[in-house]
């Protein structure tokens, strides 16, 4: 029998079990990948996590290089850099051990769950939905990914530079708790995963009728202004430069959105 007229055949409490057993399923491939992070966690806090807290991280010493190069550029040394974490909790190294592993489990997990998750409605789905809906599953993935490698790489690094060197009053030192740096860490990096699946929306809410080509061109102005003041919050810095470091990504999803949303 045919997976379609298994589907039909299936009462009510026969799809809660399905249902039941895709979420028993995605909670296991979770902590088999939190585990093994669990396990790793001290090398990976050293060598990716921390990162961006040393002068010899990958964006800085691209921008030294550049700053180099071209006068016109605000000077980037990356000499004496370095952002010293505290703990300020008795339980924080260990509960930031737990959540980290949890939260990176989830974000490597994120293709097996959405997998999961297809499997479960691709029964009640006809042919041509499903050759859509594969599309973008892969996709979104890849968005998603993309997303948060900008965040890790440009975004984070970029806003971590500026609020540690930032001071209003010399009298003031910056102590920064490792609290504070994981939840800024996590935020940053997950919300451009997010945003970065603003085309798959616009694809989504295009093949739906709600979102023409039409809106992108009428308000093409007003995004560029939207957007050049999201990436001035997001890194408040003040040269241009990095500004448009910031915006010349998200801009170049506001366009990929136009061009994949059906005229």
């Amino acid at each position: 029998m045919s997976a379609e007229g298994k589907l039909e055949q299936m009462d009510f409490w026969g799809h809660v079990e399905a249902l039941r057993t895709t979420l028993l399923r995605g909670g296991a491939v979770v902590l088999v990948m939190m585990a093994a992070l669990f396990a790793f966690m001290p090398w990976i806090f050293d060598n990716i996590i921390l990162a961006p807290c040393r002068g010899d991280f990958v964006l800085y010493r691209l921008f030294e290089s550049i700053s180099r190069r071209w006068e016109w550029i605000p000077d980037f040394s990356t000499e004496g850099f370095e952002v010293k974490l505290i703990n300020i909790r008795l339980a924080s190294q260990f509960f930031t051990h737990m959540s980290a592993s949890l939260w990176m489990g989830i974000v490597l997990s994120f293709p097996a769950l959405i997998y999961l998750m297809w499997r479960f409605v691709a029964p009640a789905l006809y042919d041509n939905e499903k050759k859509g809906v594969i599309k973008a599953f892969f996709f979104g993935n890849l968005m998603f990914y993309l997303g948060t490698a900008a965040g890790y790489f440009v975004v984070f690094p970029i806003t971590l530079r500026f609020l540690a060197e930032y001071r209003l009053s010399e009298l003031i030192p910056n102590q920064i708790s490792l609290d504070s740096y994981m939840d800024n860490f996590f935020v940053l990096i997950l919300v451009m995963g997010i945003v970065f699946e603003l085309p798959l929306l616009a694809w989504l809410l295009g093949r739906m009728g709600i979102l023409s080509r039409q809106f992108f061109n009428k308000f093409r102005r007003h995004a560029i202004v939207v957007l050049l003041i999201l990436a001035a919050i997001i890194t408040p810095t003040g040269d241009p430069f990095t500004l448009m470091i910031v915006f010349l990504p998200i801009y170049l999803l506001w366009e990929l959105s136009a061009f994949v949303v059906p005229r």
